[in-house]
């Protein structure tokens, strides 16, 4: 059965143009569209978005970040659609992540990393609902 997942293309990678490049490997991978919106965001909807990173030291430069320029917001559907779409992202720090993954061809810095996926079943639902309506998932 089909798994969901929820993904954002991250302002520095559409900021240098490679947002539809992403969205390319995605298909190339499988993943089918569920829903897609580009939108930009408020710094305070940063902060919920990544409520559980606030006591964290990077929790302004992220939040600060994610609100600094639009995003295109997915749900992702696959089998095995959250370890798949990890492992097609390539490591947090683009330095280490595996050749051919979007990291490395798309990322230049531990935060400006280009893409968020989900990393579990809870985060994805949280994540989806966070930014999707029901109606929306279509």
């Amino acid at each position: 059965m089909p798994q969901r997942t929820f993904s954002i293309v991250k302002p520095d990678a559409i900021r240098a143009g490679h947002a539809g490049a992403v969205l390319a490997e995605l298909d190339k991978a499988g993943f089918r569209i569920v829903a897609i919106k580009k939108q930009s965001i408020s710094k305070a909807q940063a902060e919920g978005f990544y409520y559980v990173h606030r006591e964290r030291p990077f929790f302004a430069a992220l939040t600060d970040f994610m609100s600094s320029g639009p995003l295109v917001l997915m749900v992702l559907e696959k089998e095995n659609a959250i370890a798949d779409l990890r492992k097609l992202m390539g490591a947090t720090n683009p330095a280490n992540a595996e050749e051919g993954t979007i990291r490395k061809k798309f990322a230049t810095s531990i935060q400006e990393n280009a893409i968020h996926g989900s990393d579990a079943e809870e985060t994805a639902a949280f994540e989806i609902g966070y930014w999707f309506a029901g109606y929306e998932l279509i």
